[in-house]
């Protein structure tokens, strides 16, 4: 299908190297998503194709579904309908968010978003970036700190950001081991950033309440054992997967082409 384009809005297919040398003609590549990971940027930059991502436009999405993964995980919302469906009358104590911690680590757009929401339900956020912005002050709740003190702090730890440059996780066992006790975990930003093993033997041993993913190593995943842990919800990459963020994410691939065909970037 490619040779003879110009543009390509991309999805979550894979784009390799004998594709896009296959698209002679192909100037832009424009993701309507803001991962690129499926794409071959050193590929694409020595063809001289442009890729632009539309960053941000999912950003509620996916931050209404780390909080919603986290309110499931302290409420184990999965099990009680797991067991009620399979006719047994048992409950668990839940845990309310309201006056806990939440620790986030990644704190661009989705992070934000996360801080706020978070906020809004009577919680304290720390969170830890890069390159912490001090004008973002969302509520008196929320401060800045080292990633050593988002792990001690956190009763619930939410992950946003990207994947470490040499392909490390970034939640070892030893800083799974920072943890406080009975915290949960969420990840919808990168699988790479957790150690599966890590986190499975954290479960196994209460370290860990529970533990929520939206992201794989493969898509879909081939065998993975974590799916089938009692303690964690798993969901099929659907951060973004809302009518209004894939109106937004569309609208904003289809800006980035066309103004990146025209020459100029529009948005």
């Amino acid at each position: 299908m490619v040779p003879g384009c110009v543009g390509w809005i991309v999805g979550v297919e894979p784009v390799r190297a004998q594709v896009l040398e296959a698209a002679r003609g192909l100037r832009a590549l424009s993701r309507n998503g803001s991962g690129l990971d499926n794409i071959d940027l050193a590929a694409a930059a020595r063809l001289g194709i442009r890729v632009m991502s539309a960053e941000g436009a999912n950003a509620r999405g996916v931050a209404e579904l780390a909080i919603g993964l986290m309110l499931a995980l302290l409420r184990q919302i999965p099990w009680s309908d797991a067991r009620l469906k399979a006719g047994a009358w048992e409950r668990r104590r839940g845990r309310e968010i309201g006056g806990r911690t939440v620790g986030i680590v990644g704190c661009g757009r989705v992070g934000r978003l996360v801080a706020e929401l978070a906020l809004g339900l009577g919680t304290h956020v720390v969170a830890n970036d890069a390159c912490p912005d001090p004008a973002f002050a969302p509520g008196p709740g929320f401060r800045y700190a080292d990633l050593d003190t988002v792990l001690a702090d956190a009763d619930a730890l939410s992950l946003h950001c990207p994947a470490l440059a040499d392909g490390r996780p970034l939640l070892d066992a030893a800083r799974l081991d920072r943890l406080k006790a009975g915290a949960v975990v969420v990840n919808t930003a990168r699988a790479s950033l957790i150690d599966a093993d890590a986190v499975l033997a954290a479960l196994d041993a209460d370290r860990l309440l529970g533990f929520a993913t939206d992201v794989f190593p493969e898509e879909p995943p081939v065998s993975n054992l974590l799916l089938a842990h009692p303690r964690v919800i798993a969901t099929r990459h659907l951060g973004g997967f809302t009518d209004e963020s894939v109106a937004a994410a569309t609208r904003v691939a289809v800006e980035n082409l066309l103004g990146a065909l025209e020459g100029a970037p529009r948005a």
